[in-house]
């Protein structure tokens, strides 16, 4: 597929479509040309860049795989109003993007409004290449701002010549992280006295473990684990090259198709082992997350969000209890609208939401990369839809950080809490684990 790319990018008809699409268009202007490369099943990872920026989301149970390289264009952005920001600079290059098809950009932020490494706090990019395959159907976009035409194929061949080698790592004997454990168990219990106290009825605390291998630790390989291990997720990964951080996650923070918005409101965990689903801890757990995403979309809708009937939603081994929330949105209001309104939600934080904020600040929570943050995709015509950052991992070389958390309100034990963390790394660090299922997908 990579040499089809690459001679339909010798063919001078591109560069004058391009050239076409950009007429009068300001040199700041996107422009981007979607090209069809036939009906062919493939997950793309086999073209991830070897030290380009990409961005890759999968949907393996509906076929739906994409993967950007390189940036066109790109916009950053923290602190308190850097979801506005974003807004502000998303509005401004719609009004002036050029495309002859379906365009896209990326965007994905942390937990935290501060935070800023390995990967910018909040970030929104159109990347340069979008290989997407959805239903056996495959197409490319080539994006470049329309001031760069001249230099545009040279770029996009460029990255298309370095894709990641396939590589081979062995995890070495895991640290001791007993001192660390008990330090978590231990910020559990801190948090069930302030519960008790009536300070906060909810605190999501985060755990992290660290490993590391024998040699540089292959994102596409892990991403091939987990689309096998969990085609119902959203598979998702962003890498600069310096770091990956990727992930599988069950639970979509916001989607908005015209007017028409949707979310989930996750929260309660199962696994081999543990609590019933429907035991009276996950149920309030639950009930307080769809309580505050109702509230927080109420003044943006048209009418009362409606809250769906509980329902059980599947993470490999793992089981939630989730509500789906659906509403029609005001005129005018803006996927970053209801980003900025939702996010941090009681599944990730805790509610109330500012009691919450101001306890994980003073506990000294820290959450690295995008962990618990979101990921998404918008389009130039407003249309997006967010994922909350879930069961992820950052890998910086031969080093990899796990990351999870768990909800803890009344009657939480903290034993149990502990224990839903190791299930959720667990699903990652078997994903690490996991042979490679060989090259399914080759892209030559």
């Amino acid at each position: 597929m990579i040499g089809t790319l690459r001679r339909r990018l010798a063919d001078p008809a591109l560069l004058a479509q391009l050239q076409a699409l950009a007429t009068g268009a300001p040199p700041s202007a996107p422009v981007s040309l979607s090209i069809e490369l036939g009906r062919r099943t493939t997950d793309w990872l086999a073209a991830l860049p070897a030290a380009a920026p990409f961005w890759y989301q999968a949907r393996p149970a509906q076929a739906s795989h994409r993967l950007g390289i390189g940036h066109a264009l790109q916009v950053s952005s923290l602190g308190m109003n850097r979801f506005a920001a974003l807004d502000i600079a998303f509005s401004g290059l719609c009004d002036i993007w050029r495309h002859n098809g379906p365009a896209l950009t990326f965007c994905g932020f942390a937990f935290d409004e501060n935070s800023q490494a390995p990967l910018p706090n909040a970030l929104l990019a159109i990347p340069a290449i979008l290989l997407e395959a959805s239903d056996g159907r495959c197409q490319a976009t080539f994006s470049t701002p329309a001031g760069k035409i001249p230099q545009a194929v040279a770029g996009w061949l460029k990255l298309l010549a370095s894709p990641a080698r396939p590589a081979h790592y062995r995890l070495l004997p895991a640290r001791d992280h007993a001192l660390a454990d008990r330090a978590w168990i231990a910020r559990v219990r801190a948090a069930l006295r302030d519960i008790d106290r009536g300070q906060i009825d909810k605190i999501v605390l985060a755990r992290s473990r660290h490993r590391d291998a024998d040699a540089p630790i292959a994102a596409g390989r892990l991403l091939s684990a987990l689309i096998e291990q969990q085609p119902d997720a959203m598979i998702y990964a962003c890498g600069n090259r310096e770091s990956t951080f990727l992930g599988a996650t069950p639970e979509r923070l916001i989607n908005l198709a015209g007017q028409r918005l949707t979310a989930d409101a996750m929260a309660g965990t199962a696994w081999s082992g543990s609590l019933a689903l429907d035991a009276p801890k996950n149920r309030h757990e639950q009930a307080l997350v769809s309580q505050a995403i109702v509230a927080a979309l109420e003044r943006f809708c048209v009418e009362s969000p409606q809250r769906g009937p509980v329902n059980i939603r599947a993470a490999g081994e793992i089981s939630h209890l989730r509500s789906t929330i659906t509403g029609i949105a005001k005129p005018d209001t803006t996927i970053f609208d209801l980003v900025r309104a939702l996010h941090p939600t009681p599944a990730v934080g805790g509610s109330p939401a500012a009691a919450a904020a101001g306890w994980l600040s003073r506990h000294g929570e820290a959450r690295s990369g995008w962990y618990s943050g979101g990921f998404g995709t918008l389009d130039p015509g407003g249309d997006g839809e967010f994922y909350v950052a879930l069961r992820s991992a950052l890998i910086t070389g031969r080093h990899i950080e796990l990351h999870a958390g768990a909800g803890i309100v009344a009657g939480s034990d903290p034993e149990l809490e502990f224990a839903e963390t190791d299930a959720k790394i667990g699903t990652l660090l078997a994903a690490l684990l996991a042979h490679p299922a060989g090259d399914r997908n080759a892209c030559g």
